[in-house]
């Protein structure tokens, strides 16, 4: 049965697979039975105590004795109490309250059941942080106190609730740092596994995730059971979706027709009642994207009636209708949820149902949005879409890969729009994720007017369970470390101390760096349930005032010797035994370089303008980045040497100057032919060839102002293969980006070329590395080529990749790609933001693109072998005042 009248209520951004998915149980009870329960609690004001409630419901249907022959008695025993040892855990349980029967003098019709109540003094509440849980046991027995029939789950107790724009958990405003889940096995499909539970939950947490949105449907009972287990705030969601109605403005949406009411409650009822006992549950939702409509009245009315405890939530008809307690919205830009939040006549907490579209290589501008959450009363927090990307693993040809939409021949697809996760498909991270990480960490720390400011932005934890350590760098290279001794810091509280008085101090006064970072973390002094003793909570790089004052000096002439030779249009420089550029005046590039006589570049250094388009730059239709550089010819520039020359040399300096045209070439010109009005990019690029062996680059860039955001502004040349040992100072070590570089420190990084590729499923630009001040780039015996930033330029955004840049383009599988020959390096002035507030229209912010607009900028190379460093060359550049 793949098909339903249900169906057109199932209608979810996800993998439309038949057949039983769930578990399917077949349990055998006494005639007379425990049929459900609900267990309650109703805290004090000041949480000294918990007044429990318990209602019982008895089926008697097929027993002819009479339900009043029968008892009913409740517990509550503390389960919390947990002794690790070094090879098992031992659980101790007390009974701390035994609840008793209230006879109700007016019972209600119809109601086969028992109320049972009972009082707890000084409760251990239940949160995401402290996730106290006690053992609730039901026992029912007959008239000669025989066990007949028994119940038992784990409960907690907390209270929430409301107050002018917040969401209250046991009386705190807790922040949302959430993620959206589906239900999603990278090779069983919607099938689950509690391991693959277990793995999502101690992600989560070890991410500083403390919320989860069920999207968009109930979902597995052990899933529940979990989340009550290790902290997880959740929004548990009814299965109801009628996405495809908005492609059909004729026909009413289910919500608008009466008919559909009593489908679309079951639907509701059937997850409350469920669900009902579980703590992880702060908030109800009555479906996604469905519309609004009476019958959502009915089912916010009903569950409000049903479960007060909770709140309830739905962004449909605007995301501020009267069936929600929380303005919910998905996608809303940051001016907007700040003008919400800002709104006196708005009392509802504003939580972001969705946010940070997450497809590929995403999520830029996440900050933009903590900026905001951490500063404005009013919002809370949201929910990031999603968690894992829905690849079903697929062999082709005797390989394994990620199958989306329309590899198995399905129709209608969505190609590979449930690709939009933190995580692979396997559970591996994204480079995103460590942005999450970071800017949900709950230890912040700032440093303004010279004092460093530590925050606890927990709601209940204190700072006892975490030691801090403090690091020093200067330049890139560690100066000191060690524990930074702290009181205890309580929740919402912070400590302030300043610089000077900080035990990094003394090494800060023995440096010479131009860039001095200190970066103070916070780790688990033990281990917990979701991580080992030591897991990093936080970590925060501040930058401290320099010592001294750093200046670049300019590159004198030495004594060394340059040999050049020219011969027709090939120019040779270099110096014997040492290194040795051929240029070619024709093409205006570099035809190779070698060091000691290895070949290291062997084609380069030419402009460079276009990047392998990511999915963000793909949405949007007409409008999108994509469409309107493709409409502008940006992807197939080529650029035409109009004119070279040697414009001076002696045995000390050689400065060759090259002036290119970038050319939106027909394809069935040449350049030859070429048009002046195809001109797009006029650039001019001098080499300064110096005897000391640096070489300085420097680029003058005009594009044609017409043109829409560039992609970046840079260059690029290619290495001979050998050459795949990438060091640098600047971000990292993961994958960085403009608008997504928050959680990347400042140091000295190693990697292969290798291991820098990201293998976004759907493959595109990837890999780069922000803010890089120096890179090397060398082969195993330590040969290479030294680059930086030259006089007033920033720093740079590298990439280097075995996959061209066209390769990337090209490729629709991650497995598909070839390598090529050499590998392609791109050093850019100016890069392009990811963009991430959704993946359907065009929106980098505008300070994160990159204007049509005249750009100078120069890079220091230097030939590398394994008598020096990267951090030698770098620190020759400068001189102190």
């Amino acid at each position: 049965m793949r098909w339903s009248d249900g169906s057109y209520l199932e209608d979810q951004d996800h993998w439309w697979l038949s057949g039983i998915h769930r578990d399917v149980l077949l349990l055998a009870k006494p005639k007379t039975f425990i049929a459900d329960y609900f267990f309650r609690t109703n805290i004090a004001e000041d949480f000294s105590y918990a007044d429990i409630e318990v209602e019982v419901r008895i089926d008697n249907s097929l027993d002819n004795n009479d339900i009043a022959d029968f008892t009913i008695e409740a517990s509550l025993y503390d389960s919390g109490n947990w002794l690790s040892h070094s090879d098992h855990v031992d659980l101790l349980s007390t009974n701390i309250a035994h609840l008793e029967l209230v006879l109700s003098s007016d019972p209600c019709v119809g109601f086969k059941g028992y109320m049972l109540v009972g009082k707890v003094q000084a409760p251990k509440l239940w949160s995401a942080e402290q996730p106290n849980l006690y053992t609730l046991v039901i026992t029912l027995k007959d008239a000669s106190g025989n066990l007949v029939d028994c119940e038992s789950c784990q409960v907690g107790m907390r209270k929430i609730s409301k107050a002018p724009k917040e969401l209250l958990v046991n009386g705190r405003p807790v922040v949302i740092r959430g993620v959206n889940r589906h239900e999603h096995h990278p090779r069983l499909g919607k099938t689950n596994l509690e391991s693959c539970m277990v793995k999502d939950l101690v992600l989560m947490k070890q991410n500083n995730i403390n919320a989860v949105r069920n999207s968009h449907y109930p979902q597995h009972q052990r899933w529940y059971e979990l989340c009550d287990l290790f902290g997880m705030y959740m929004v548990d969601e009814a299965n109801i979706e009628t996405h495809g109605f908005f492609d059909y403005p004729n026909y009413k949406h289910p919500t608008q027709e009466s008919c559909w009411a009593a489908s679309m409650l079951d639907r509701v009822v059937g997850m409350v009642e469920r669900d009902k006992n579980h703590a992880c549950i702060i908030v109800w939702s009555i479906g996604n994207e469905a519309s609004y409509g009476p019958n959502h009245a009915a089912l916010s009315g009903w569950i409000r009636e049903k479960d007060a405890s909770r709140l309830v939530h739905y962004e449909g008809g605007g995301s501020r209708t009267s069936s929600t307690d929380i303005v919910c919205p998905m996608y809303a830009r940051v001016s907007q949820i700040v003008e919400i939040a800002k709104d006196p006549t708005e009392q509802r907490p504003v939580i972001l149902c969705e946010y940070s579209h997450a497809m590929g290589n995403s999520n830029g501008n996440l900050h933009k949005y903590w900026e905001a959450i951490d500063s404005i009363f009013g919002l809370q927090g949201g929910f990031i879409w999603d968690w894992a990307d829905q690849g079903l693993l697929k062999e082709v040809c005797g390989k394994m890969r990620w199958a989306y939409g329309g590899d198995f021949g399905d129709t209608p697809n969505d190609l590979n729009f449930c690709l939009n996760g933190v995580i692979f498909p396997d559970r591996s991270p994204h480079p995103a994720l460590h942005e999450v990480k970071f800017l949900y960490q709950p230890i912040k720390v700032s440093f303004n007017e010279g004092i460093i400011k530590i925050t606890n932005m927990h709601f209940f934890d204190t700072t006892q369970a975490l030691e801090f350590n403090w690091v020093l760098h200067g330049d890139g290279c560690e100066l000191g470390s060690g524990i930074l001794p702290l009181l205890v810091i309580e929740p919402q509280r912070s400590h302030e101390t300043k610089w000077e008085s900080g035990p990094w101090f003394s090494a800060w006064t023995l440096s010479s760096a131009a860039e001095i970072y200190l970066t103070i973390t916070a780790k688990l002094l033990n281990s917990t349930r979701w991580a080992n003793s030591g897991h990093l909570i936080s970590s925060t790089q501040v930058l401290l005032p320099s010592r001294r004052n750093v200046v670049p000096h300019i590159i004198k002439s030495t004594d060394a010797t340059l040999l050049c030779e020219v011969v027709d249009d090939i120019i040779k420089v270099g110096q014997k035994d040492w290194w040795e550029l051929k240029f070619n005046k024709q093409t205006g590039g570099i035809e190779g370089w070698k060091v000691n006589g290895v070949s290291i570049m062997n084609k380069g250094i030419y402009p460079c303008f276009w990047r392998a388009p990511t999915d963000n730059d793909k949405g949007g239709g007409a409008l999108s980045y994509l469409s309107r550089w493709k409409a502008a010819n940006l992807d197939k520039v080529i650029f035409v040497n109009e004119s070279c020359s040697v414009e001076s040399t002696n045995s000390h300096e050689v400065k060759i100057s090259a002036t290119y045209h970038g050319m939106a070439k027909p394809e069935e010109k040449t350049p030859s032919n070429a048009e002046t009005s195809n001109i797009l990019f006029k650039v001019v690029m001098t080499l300064l060839i110096y005897g000391s062996g640096d070489v300085v680059l420097e680029c003058n860039v005009n594009p044609c102002p017409d043109l829409p955001p560039l992609p970046r502004v840079g260059v690029e040349f290619q290495l001979d293969s050998t050459v795949d040992q990438v060091k640098w100072y600047g971000r990292g070590p993961f994958e960085c980006y403009p608008d997504r570089k928050s959680a990347a420190h400042l140091s000295i990084y190693e990697l292969s070329v290798a291991e820098m590729h990201v293998p976004y499923v759907v493959p595109g630009e990837c890999s780069g590395r922000a803010d890089v001040r120096w890179v090397t780039f060398e082969n195993k015996d330590g040969l290479g080529l030294y680059a930086s930033t030259h006089g007033g330029s920033p720093p740079m955004q590298m990439n280097a990749s075995y996959y061209s840049t066209s390769e990337l383009d090209r490729t629709t599988h991650n497995e598909d790609l070839r390598k090529s020959e050499n590998i392609e390096v791109h050093l850019d002035h100016k890069h392009m933001g990811l963009g991430g507030d959704d993946s359907w229209s065009p929106c980098v912010h505008d300070e994160y693109l990159v204007p049509p607009v005249p750009y100078s900028f120069a890079i220091r190379f230097f030939p590398k072998t394994a008598a020096t460093t990267g951090y030698d060359i770098y620190k020759s550049q400068f001189s102190e005042e």
